[in-house]
């Protein structure tokens, strides 16, 4: 593999004017893309072969008016005043009056006439009906449904609103995550490097690959259901690992440029060293987020496509684009600057770590952590298992009024709800009634008497009916993430033969919380399959890269160390509510895509790490052949750039732990936490110290191993004995921007 990303990067530096404007045609064209097309994320959320989802498929063909999404309307009155009176019955009334004349809504419930009116007559639960699924509602229509209730709050009634789709429920992410993280990211690399182009460089190859990966999933998005938390996580990836592709590959050639070669001779080395660990670390990250189709969840599926591509772009530019600047920019990226405090300091400490690095401070971790293997492997595993007890008590839901932020509108109409009426009217059931079959005109009354007799359920109501069909309400005393409200669900399918006996009707359980009660189920069902693939995919492309097994296995458990651990924290974080309030956290269920996601991305970025730091271990043992030796010097030649990559990722990852998102914020979190965790205790620490305790054991492979399993030469020592022995092609001319 080295050979022929060598020659990329000869190709890459002789015609650099034309990768850059290839590079540049490709952005405007996406942006083109997007811009033509008029895409936009849409939220709409299917669970294919589920319950809940063949209930929407029948309402879909016999009740159309009631297969959309609903939105829950809460009034309340101030003080003393109630909605009974006169003025706010006649400002309540007047606003149902105008829900029912938009275009996209089919019923509206009046909370007079459903006798949904708190015993204090403070809070009335009014409901619309929308006629399209939640994410077919049009801005317009919501911004409607905002205005129409405008009169109403002047008048002093506080009016909320929750459910499927509301009024500012896919709100905007802020721009201001983006700008901490770049601005995070820009002070380590001048830290790192020492040199202002150096640090510029990773940052402006990210942003166009971020930008064309981008405009890229917009265009998608006007004809594929793309959701909004897909382009969140398709930014935060790509940015992140845009910034770590360039700075691994840049380190490398900054390393030779100080070390004395030209520019002409360090680009094509660089890309065909450091380039190898990108291609196999971005390979792994997009085959995992592909694999996120396991689960059989298309909106889930489309967030791992729609990252995988935001990866696949970031690791083309850091092998294309950056060598292509690096070109123009010869040996201005190492023209250090001089802090007024310690000048020259950050040319010493390049010098030192390219001609002396047994005197960084990266060669002294080294030392400690093999000299004292034993303690730090004992102490480093106590460590990340007790961060990762609390996956123990996981609890897995999709976000509700509950998770969202208190100032939000859903928020405030849940705790009214929750208040003066009960959990449970929250998040009713729908139970979808075939009467088709029906032996008698009382079915459907025989059939809600026997709901009304199962534990846990507060009312059952009618909610309306169409073509042989009844839609029954059913709500539970217990809020939608309790995990009694999903005993109910599941009892109610489990009970259907008796409750539905001489009946003649039938029933499917749907709405919004048994969707995401099967959402849920089926996530975790999916979760062992999905590990054991990404642990035998781990095993194989590990196994193939240093050509042994033992390497591969402690990378293996080191990654489902460091995946629990930050699930732990999670779990401690946002569901028990452990220094929630430090990071605005709303204390909730865990997001039940969550871990699934933490797999494949924590386990690509742990690949990342893990082929970095063990290549230049490698390389070292390759050429000493002493373990203890080759540890402390592939950690001192790896701990600077590992440490700089893990903190860029660190940043950007923490810069979006400050949106108020449900889905964004905890993802956000968990992922910083991995890759903190990954980097530093896993790769740093753990993994050299249990290569120093296996020594030179720790390479062997069996005679027929070599047979059948291909060197890649991922290190590059194939491809640099080759240059040393003139055997390689030659390097392009020298580049004129070199001196």
């Amino acid at each position: 593999m080295s050979r022929y990303l060598f020659a990329l990067g000869q190709f890459v530096v002789r015609r650099r004017w034309w990768v850059l404007a290839v590079w540049v045609v490709l952005l405007a064209g996406a942006i083109g893309f997007a811009v033509g097309t008029g895409g936009k994320t849409s939220d709409n959320f299917t669970v294919p072969g589920t319950e809940s989802q063949d209930a929407v498929s029948l309402l879909q063909q016999r009740m159309p008016a009631f297969s959309g999404a609903q939105m829950q309307v809460v009034f309340a009155t101030p003080g003393m005043a109630k909605v009974t009176d006169a003025q706010p019955n006649a400002q309540i009334e007047q606003v149902l009056a105008e829900f029912k004349g938009l275009s996209q809504v089919a019923a509206v419930i009046d909370p007079f006439q459903s006798q949904a009116v708190s015993p204090d007559q403070r809070v009335a639960l009014g409901s619309v009906q929308f006629s399209v699924a939640a994410g077919e509602v049009t801005e317009q229509t919501l911004d409607d449904v905002d205005r129409i209730a405008g009169p109403a709050r002047d008048a002093g009634i506080e009016v909320e609103f929750a459910g499927a789709v509301y009024p500012g429920f896919t709100a905007e992410l802020p721009e201001t995550p983006e700008i901490i993280g770049i601005v995070a990211a820009f002070i380590v690399l001048l830290i790192t490097f020492g040199a202002v182009v150096a640090a510029g460089l990773p940052i402006i190859t990210a942003l166009i690959g971020v930008g064309i990966g981008l405009t890229g999933i917009l265009g998608v998005a006007a004809s594929v259901d793309v959701p909004s938390a897909a382009t969140s996580l398709a930014l935060m990836l790509g940015l992140s690992c845009g910034i770590d592709y360039a700075l691994f590959i840049l380190s490398r050639h900054r390393h030779n440029i100080v070390l004395g070669m030209s520019a002409a001779e360090s680009i094509p080395l660089a890309v065909g060293t450091a380039g190898s660990s990108v291609v196999f670390a971005a390979v792994t990250v997009i085959i995992a987020l592909c694999g996120l189709a396991v689960a059989g969840i298309p909106f889930l599926t489309v967030m791992g496509l729609t990252a995988a591509g935001a990866v696949l772009v970031a690791m083309l530019v850091a092998l294309t684009l950056l060598p292509a600047l690096l070109g123009f920019a010869g040996r201005t990226v190492a023209r250090f600057i001089s802090p007024p405090l310690h000048p020259g300091r950050a040319e010493e400490v390049a010098r030192i770590a390219a001609y002396e690095p047994e005197r960084t401070a990266g060669h002294a971790w080294g030392r400690f952590v093999t000299r004292f293997r034993i303690p730090v492997l004992v102490l480093g595993i106590a460590v990340l298992a007790v961060l990762a007890v609390p996956v123990t008590g996981i609890h897995l839901g999709l976000p509700s009024g509950e998770s969202q932020p208190e100032s939000s509108t859903a928020h405030k109409a849940y705790d009214l709800v929750s208040k003066e009426f009960g959990p449970g009217f929250n998040g009713p059931l729908l139970v979808v009634t075939d009467l088709t079959d029906a032996t008698s005109p009382d079915a459907a009354q025989t059939l809600m008497g026997r709901l009304r007799q199962e534990p846990n359920v507060a009312v059952v109501q009618p909610a309306g009916t169409a073509d042989g069909l009844v839609l029954i309400q059913v709500v539970p005393k217990t809020g939608p993430d309790d995990t009694a409200t999903a005993d109910l669900v599941n009892r109610l399918r489990d009970d259907r033969a008796e409750i539905e006996n001489g009946t003649g009707a039938s029933y499917l359980v749907g709405g919004t919380t048994a969707a995401n009660i099967d959402t849920s189920d089926r996530l975790a069902g999916a979760l062992p399959v999905f590990l054991a693939v990404v642990v035998g995919l781990a095993l194989v492309l590990l196994t193939i890269a240093f050509r042994t097994v033992l390497v591969p296995l402690s990378s293996i458990v080191g990654f489902i160390l460091s995946v629990f651990a930050a699930l732990g924290t999670q779990v401690a974080v946002f569901q028990w509510g452990w220094g929630a309030s430090l990071f605005g956290a709303t204390k909730t269920q865990t997001l039940s895509f969550l871990p699934i996601i933490i797999l494949a991305i924590i386990f690509g970025l742990s690949s990342d790490y893990q082929i970095f730091v063990v290549s230049r271990i490698k390389e070292e043992h390759t050429r000493t052949g002493d373990a203890i030796t080759s540890v402390q010097n592939g950690v001192a030649h790896s701990a600077r750039v590992v440490t700089a990559a893990a903190l860029i990722m660190f940043a950007v990852f923490v810069a979006f732990t400050t949106v108020d998102n449900p889905i964004v914020k905890p993802l956000a979190f968990t992922l910083a936490v991995g890759v903190l965790l990954d980097a530093f205790v896993v790769r740093l620490t753990l993994v050299p110290a249990v290569m120093a305790l296996i020594g030179n054991r720790m390479w062997y492979h069996p005679g027929w191993f070599a047979r059948y399993v291909p060197d890649l030469d991922i290190e590059g020592a194939e491809l640099e004995r080759r240059i040393a022995q003139g055997t390689e092609a030659e390097v392009p001319q020298a580049i004129t921007t070199e001196s």
